[in-house]
C-alpha cells in the first residue's frame, strides 16, 4: 500500500492507495474509502534495446560491373568486431585457400581465427601484431595472383 499526503485548497489529506485495477484505484482518504478513475497513463518501464551497428560487407555491393582495369578476384578481409591482433600466420605473397587461417585476433577475451573467405594470394596485410582494430577495419587484401 502506498501512502501520500496531498494539500487541496490548504487542507491536508492523508491518502493510501489500497488497490489499482486497470484505470480504477481504490483509495483511503482520511479514513474514507473511494473508488476513483485514473486519467493519466501509468509509466511502464521498458528494458532498453541495445543496438549494434552492422559490420560493412567484405565486398562492394554497389558495384554492378567490373571494368577491364579493375583488379580481378580482390577481396578485403575486415575485422568482424573490435579487438587486438595477436599473431599473423601468413605474409604478403603467400597463397591462401578458402578457410585458411591468416591471423589470430583477440576480441572479448577470446582468440578468434580470421580466415580467408576467398582463394588467392595475399596482396597486403594492413595490420601488425598488437595493433588494436575496430569493427570493419581492413585487415588483409587478397588478390587472384594474376
Amino acid at each position: 500500500m502506498k501512502k501520500f499526503e496531498f494539500s487541496i485548497h490548504g487542507n491536508k489529506y492523508g491518502v493510501d492507495i489500497i488497490n489499482i485495477e486497470n484505470n480504477v484505484a481504490e483509495i483511503d482518504v482520511n479514513g474514507t474509502i473511494y473508488k476513483v478513475d485514473i486519467h493519466s497513463q501509468q509509466k511502464i518501464t521498458k528494458t532498453p534495446t541495445l543496438t549494434r551497428a552492422t559490420a560493412p560487407p567484405n565486398y562492394n555491393p554497389g558495384q554492378k560491373t567490373n571494368k577491364p582495369t579493375d583488379k580481378k578476384g580482390v577481396g578485403l578481409i575486415k575485422a568482424p568486431l573490435p579487438g587486438t591482433i595477436l599473431e599473423i600466420k601468413k605474409r604478403p605473397g603467400d597463397s591462401v585457400q578458402v578457410g585458411d587461417t591468416i591471423l589470430i585476433m583477440e576480441a572479448m577475451k577470446m582468440e578468434n581465427d580470421i580466415k580467408a573467405d576467398n582463394s588467392g594470394v595475399i596482396v597486403s596485410i594492413k595490420v601488425n601484431v598488437n595493433d588494436a582494430v575496430l569493427e570493419g577495419d581492413v585487415l588483409i587484401e587478397i588478390g587472384s595472383g594474376d
